[in-house]
């Protein structure tokens, strides 16, 4: 369904219909749930067709930068899976099948310098104490 059939069905604005197919369609990939589905909409992405030329460890960082903090390192499995997924619609794979590829990557190309120096587990616990 697109947006605009969503907008009228659900008497919502365009933006929160193109929000709500976006959740949609990133959840229709193995192993992808809605906070995964958020953290790529945080990015700007809205489609499938609009992230399949990225790169997940690209992604990563730039999600890193946006919320001041890094990472599990599963979420950069997950962002690769999606990129995946966006170039082989029929793909059975799921985020844990990038794992691998994600540490050679990062052994051969570490982080940038640039990266936040908070780990996301010590700002949830700051997050949550407020």
């Amino acid at each position: 369904m697109d947006s605009a059939s969503i907008c009228i069905s659900l008497q919502c604005t365009e933006e929160r219909a193109k929000y709500l197919r976006a959740l949609a369609e990133f959840q229709t990939i193995p192993s992808i749930g809605p906070k995964s589905a958020q953290e790529v909409i945080d990015l700007e992405f809205f489609s499938l067709e609009e992230i399949k030329n990225e790169e997940g460890a690209d992604l990563i960082n730039r999600l890193e930068s946006l919320y001041g903090f890094w990472e599990d390192p599963c979420v950069e499995d997950t962002l690769r899976c999606i990129v995946h997924h966006a170039n082989h619609r029929d793909s059975g794979k799921s985020w844990w099948d990038f794992t691998e590829e994600r540490k050679k990557y990062r052994i051969q190309y570490g982080y940038p310098s640039t990266r936040p120096q908070t780990p996301w587990y010590e700002k949830k616990v700051k997050l949550s104490k407020t």
